[in-house]
């Protein structure tokens, strides 16, 4: 039970009474050395969280649920829409498997400190290996199981594993695609070579053991159980690659402690999640919301999580969120754009036991956010969290008894507990700018970087003070704390001295029924130094297609001419990254 009933009392106890706020926090957490203060600066500036207690995040997420009596609920529901496979694993059957193949890494020589590299799709394998590592105090590097050889090669260089782990073949909609090519040409471009590969064998591609991988995943569950090993709180948990903010592959660092605490007070205070719920998330594994609340938030809280391979139709969603009763459901906005492109040709989705859904990982326009509440009838979403950040900046808090501002509902919410946003702007008569996080950051967060196989305070998100993160977001902040975000640092535009966020124009855009997806970029003009060049794909669904002229009258109505919009380019699709974000760099030259 949360002991606040507003935001603002929850709020101003996190800011001023931080001490007391995160020690109580914290008893959502089952602990060998309770934590004994909150946080602590470290020697690099950088800090800890619940410096010095012990614990064990798998017992958290798996053994302490089979000891309190929830060793026969569902822990982990997993759908292929690939092969159309499904599995159930309880509690108590989590409990085993993951011991037993904590017992096979260590047979293989795998320590506390050691790093696994997982390249697996989203499987009920990849979350036991995740598990198994946290179990024996490794650190788990899971990589999305689409990347080319060169890419993992440098992962795999990046954190020296001593074992990789891979699945004989992952697939690109209902194609197999082989995995020990890949592995293969990663291991030739690689520097650094494992001392064993594991391979867990699926049906529809299986693979040779032989001389890619040497163990087979299955067998190595069989080993005798390993027991969790007792880990400090700013000990490693996992590392995860990200492109984001800083432009190259950063390896984001999480520890155990404060990030069980910060994913546990969430899934009650943001997502209103209690033990025996089901959570549903689209997400791969392979990304951060993955590691999230795929695997690691609704275990941790003793609920339920459905994961799933592949696109999930919005048929699929329908089905599963029905079936098993899913309370919470967590999507992008381009999985809720794919599902209101086939929703034409189903009825609205009456789910009773759907509470609310929320999305993140890109922009998701007012539209689309009314579309999925009209469709779902439920209270449909938006917040906005970084890999770096590993939960909300932001947030709608339904766990607290008080009622969100309606005027809230379509923008990214209010900081939650220990984010404390600030504008930092290019031009201080402004109002908008880049918004930057006051240190030190709430527990949950980076703990460091990885580099030179040791962990480093995250110095390229600092500013020149070194007291602010900078989340490289534009956007602002009003009097209520509410937070509007106006797109990344670099996608403003400046046409004659005044900036304009391209998601503001997006925006405008995107309110046209007949527009199914759009990027709006600057391109260099001589007079003016930038102007906007929108690209829209249109829905094809809708007869009607919408003129150029059309669109640039629409963004002149609501902005005005001076935004110099004068050129819009029909396009069949944009350039994404593999989690789905359109990738505005590459419009202009796709």
């Amino acid at each position: 039970m949360l002991p606040w009933t507003t935001y603002e009392a929850m709020y101003d106890a996190a800011l001023n009474r931080p001490e007391q706020f995160w020690l109580a926090a914290a008893q959502r957490v089952t602990w060998k050395q309770p934590p004994v203060a909150a946080c602590r600066t470290r020697a690099d500036g950088w800090h800890d969280w619940f410096p010095d207690a012990t614990l064990n995040t798998c017992h958290n997420a798996v053994d302490r649920h089979v000891e309190n009596g929830r060793g026969g609920q569902a822990a982990l529901i997993w759908h292929s829409c690939a092969t159309r496979e499904r599995q159930v694993v309880t509690y108590r059957e989590l409990q085993g498997r993951v011991a037993g193949f904590a017992g096979g890494l260590r047979s293989l020589g795998v320590e506390k400190g050691d790093r696994v590299l997982i390249v697996m799709p989203t499987m009920i394998e990849t979350a036991i290996a995740m598990l198994a590592c946290a179990r024996i105090g490794a650190v788990h590097v899971v990589v999305f199981a689409g990347y080319a050889g060169p890419e993992l090669a440098r992962r795999i260089d990046d954190v020296a594993p001593k074992v990789i782990i891979t699945a004989s073949c992952s697939f690109q909609g209902q194609t197999a695609i082989p995995s020990a090519p890949v592995l293969n040409e990663a291991l030739d471009k690689a520097t650094h070579r494992p001392q064993a590969c594991v391979i867990v064998q699926r049906k529809a591609c299986p693979a040779s053991l032989l001389p890619v991988c040497d163990h087979d995943f299955h067998m190595l569950e069989q080993s005798a159980p390993a027991e969790p090993v007792i880990l400090r709180s700013e000990d490693p948990l996992y590392i995860l690659h990200t492109s984001g903010t800083t432009g190259h592959a950063k390896g984001i660092v999480r520890d155990n402690g404060g990030h069980a605490v910060a994913l546990a007070l969430s899934m009650d205070l943001i997502y209103g999640c209690k033990p025996g719920d089901t959570f549903f998330t689209t997400s791969d594994l392979g990304w951060v919301v993955g590691h999230s609340y795929g695997v690691y938030a609704p275990l941790i809280s003793g609920c339920t999580s459905v994961i799933v391979e592949g696109g999930a139709s919005a048929s699929a969603i329908h089905t599963l969120s029905h079936e098993h009763e899913v309370k919470c459901l967590f999507t992008t906005p381009t999985q809720m754009r794919l599902m209101r492109q086939e929703s034409r040709h189903l009825s609205g989705a009456i789910v009773p036991a759907l509470s609310r859904i929320f999305v993140a990982g890109e922009y998701a326009d007012p539209t689309l956010l009314d579309w999925a509440r009209a469709y779902f009838r439920k209270p449909v979403v938006n917040h906005w969290w970084q890999t770096e950040t590993g939960w909300s900046i932001t947030a709608h808090f339904f766990g607290l008894p008080e009622r969100e501002p309606v005027s809230l509902m379509n923008d990214i919410g209010r900081p939650a507990p220990g984010f404390r946003p600030a504008i930092m702007p290019s031009i201080p008569a402004e109002q908008c700018g880049e918004i930057v996080l006051s240190l030190p950051l709430p527990p949950g967060c980076l703990a460091g970087v990885w580099k030179d196989r040791a962990i480093h305070a995250p110095a390229a998100y600092l500013d020149e003070t070194r007291r602010h993160y900078r989340t490289f977001d534009e956007g602002m902040i009003e009097a209520n704390r509410a937070v509007h975000m106006l797109g990344r640092s670099d996608d403003v535009i400046k046409v004659a001295g005044r900036r304009i966020s391209g998601v503001q124009i997006e925006k405008i855009i995107a309110a046209h029924p007949a527009v199914h997806a759009c990027a709006v970029v600057a391109t260099p003009d001589e007079l003016r130094g930038q102007r906007p060049v929108a690209y829209v794909v249109t829905d094809p669904g809708m007869k009607y297609v919408p003129s150029a002229e059309e669109i640039v009258a629409r963004v002149n109505e609501v902005l005005g001419r001076w935004i110099g919009l004068k050129e819009v380019r029909f396009v069949r699709h944009l350039p994404t990254t593999v989690s789905g974000k359109i990738t505005r760099k590459r419009v202009l030259v796709s």
